[in-house]
């Protein structure tokens, strides 16, 4: 038989999300011919000191919950079904001490925001959780953009309280400007730099 060609199909398909145990070992070594210390390798930093998850378990709970917006309780029943079990509480104790190593990133984003000359922001409500209520209150996100640094930066509930506007410019955004010693008490959540 001679082949004269063939008929190719594409399928799309799915893996879904897998969990992985990953081991850390750190042998210890002594000299036998001296006294000398046990001596072993330092246990490499992790963002939750003796914790469970990596730095990717971590980003992952975070995009979900910003940039997927599913909330913790939500992402701890898909997690349950996959055979993993953590507490909401977990979820954001990891997002918090995500946060505090992301701040560095937030300010230096805040400064460039702060020195600029002109900001573009635009504002989109959303319903936000009110816990004990059993309903939802209005939420803010804040898209501010520099002309000059080209960041915009999507910030949750409240941003930059100095921050006061000016002349409004022909278009359908208004101009804003910000003093240098301006400060922001959000965290940023999503940032782009182009």
């Amino acid at each position: 038989m001679t082949k004269i060609g063939e008929d190719v199909s594409q399928r799309l398909d799915v893996i879904p999300a897998q969990w992985r145990v990953l081991v850390t070992r750190r042998p210890k070594y002594i000299c036998r011919r001296c006294s000398g210390p046990v001596v072993q390798a330092h246990a490499p930093e992790h963002v939750v000191p003796s914790g469970l998850p990596t730095e990717a378990a971590i980003a992952h709970v975070i995009v979900s919950k910003f940039g997927d917006h599913t909330p913790f309780y939500r992402q701890a029943e898909i997690y349950e079904r996959q055979g993993i079990r953590l507490d909401r509480a977990t979820l954001g104790n990891w997002s918090g001490r995500a946060c505090f190593h992301l701040q560095p990133i937030a300010d230096h984003i805040r400064h460039h925001l702060a020195i600029a000359d002109r900001l573009f922001m635009d504002e989109t409500t959303a319903p936000v959780l009110d816990p004990g209520r059993g309903q939802t209150k209005k939420g803010y996100f804040w898209a501010i953009a520099s002309a000059t640094a080209a960041i915009a930066v999507q910030v949750h509930q409240s941003c930059c309280s100095d921050m006061r506007p000016v002349a409004a410019v022909p278009s359908r955004s208004s101009s804003w400007t910000a003093s240098a010693d301006a400060s922001c008490n959000a965290m940023a959540m999503t940032a782009m730099t182009g």
